[in-house]
């Protein structure tokens, strides 16, 4: 058999084909419901392709159309999402990195440690996981923006299909983060979703290959805006405690939860947000547009991710009107200051870490205020604590 060929799992009734690995390359292929002999009320369909001209020459990008929903991973650039589209609604955001960028013509160390920006224009940006946060130095290295994760390339991709309803559709990526005497992990993707779903869950696994234990960190960029984002739009969650990021933040704190027009020099404004959990640590973070009939949920579990950040930049349209709703083990502080507030875990030789967030599009009124209602049930009357200053005592200028 060769290394791409399809083959029945023998341990669950699923069509797999492994589409890149080391002997694997990428190339331009596709496969519908009808093609496996499956008969779902929504047909779907999965498609790889390969984007050239530019800084995107030779991507890949994997399109899993649920038949409700087109959902774009970017297996070149980290495994993620770089949007998802529902009729005529879509998913993510304008930025004004029109290409999907090669992570092998970018420099994160360039532009003072922000080269991770010249490919910045994805749905969902995995951030991590040696380091999130800030560029600056720690421990005398200088760390650029966010990490590595979203500029690696996996090493191998994997798709399975259940032949059973509800098709379970899976798609699952390997990351190396790898140098000699500083870091070996590895670090296992997953998306799934459902023939005629409107939402995927994130699956992943941190693990430590090495034989120290490691620094790690880890944040979902989950980025939106027009549609979702519009004048008036609302941002909710189960929160135990908001802090505004830096003295910008601090001015605008009255308003955090809600979204002005584009406005020009607006810049960027950020909140750090502990959220409260149900019994069993899940909470769900919700962003609806003003008139509250369109909107995006993202649930997830605050023994896994304990941090949310909150990132509003409504600047220009051209300059990139979007949010950021991002759960995290960290805030965007640069590492060297999140270690006095406890944001930097360790991980051990040979653990692992897991991370799991669902994405779900909420396509009327009823879906976001049912969206509304859980939150108010997790927050369950509990207070809100709202500290006025930065948590950080950052440098001027």
């Amino acid at each position: 058999m060769t290394p791409n060929e399809s083959y029945r799992s023998p341990h669950t009734p699923a069509w797999e084909r492994v589409l890149l690995d080391t002997y694997t390359a990428p190339q331009n292929w596709e496969i519908s419901s009808q093609d496996l002999g499956f008969k779902p009320a929504k047909p779907f369909s999965v498609r790889m392709r390969t984007l050239h001209g530019g800084r995107q020459e030779g991507v890949s990008i994997i399109d899993i159309d649920t038949g409700a929903m087109k959902i774009s991973v970017v297996p070149t650039r980290g495994m993620n999402v770089l949007e998802a589209v529902a009729g005529n609604v879509r998913i993510g955001w304008n930025s004004p990195v029109s290409e999907v960028v090669n992570p092998a013509f970018i420099a994160l160390n360039g532009r003072a440690g922000l080269g991770w920006l010249e490919g910045f224009n994805e749905m969902v940006t995995r951030c991590g996981y040696g380091w999130i946060g800030h560029p600056g130095m720690d421990k005398g290295a200088l760390l650029s923006l966010h990490g590595l994760a979203s500029n690696i390339p996996a090493s191998k991709v994997v798709l399975s299909i259940n032949e059973q309803p509800p098709y379970t559709i899976r798609l699952k990526g390997e990351l190396k983060e790898q140098a000699f005497k500083l870091v070996n992990f590895v670090i296992a993707t997953e998306l799934s979703t459902e023939a005629g779903a409107r939402h995927f869950r994130l699956h992943d696994t941190l693990i430590n290959n090495g034989d120290y234990p490691n620094e790690y960190q880890a944040l979902y960029h989950s980025n939106f805006g027009p549609p979702l984002l519009d004048t008036g739009a609302r941002f909710s969650a189960p929160v135990q405690q908001v802090s505004p990021f830096n003295d910008k933040a601090a001015g605008e704190l009255g308003d955090w939860q809600s979204y002005r027009e584009p406005t020009r020099d607006y810049d960027e404004t950020v909140y750090n947000v502990v959220p409260y959990g149900d019994e069993s640590g899940q909470t769900l973070a919700v962003l609806h547009n003003a008139a509250g009939d369109l909107g995006i949920s993202l649930g997830f579990n605050i023994q896994q991710l304990p941090v949310f950040s909150l990132w509003k930049n409504t600047d220009t349209i051209g300059q990139g009107y979007v949010t950021g709703l991002e759960p995290g083990t960290s805030w965007p502080y640069n590492r060297s200051y999140q270690r006095a507030l406890n944001r930097v875990p360790t991980i051990g030789a040979k653990e692992q870490r897991h991370f799991d967030i669902t994405y779900t599009l909420l396509a009327d009124k009823t879906a976001v205020d049912s969206a509304l209602q859980q939150v108010q049930k997790i927050q369950h009357e509990r207070p809100t604590e709202i500290r006025k200053s930065p948590l950080v005592d950052l440098p001027k200028g």
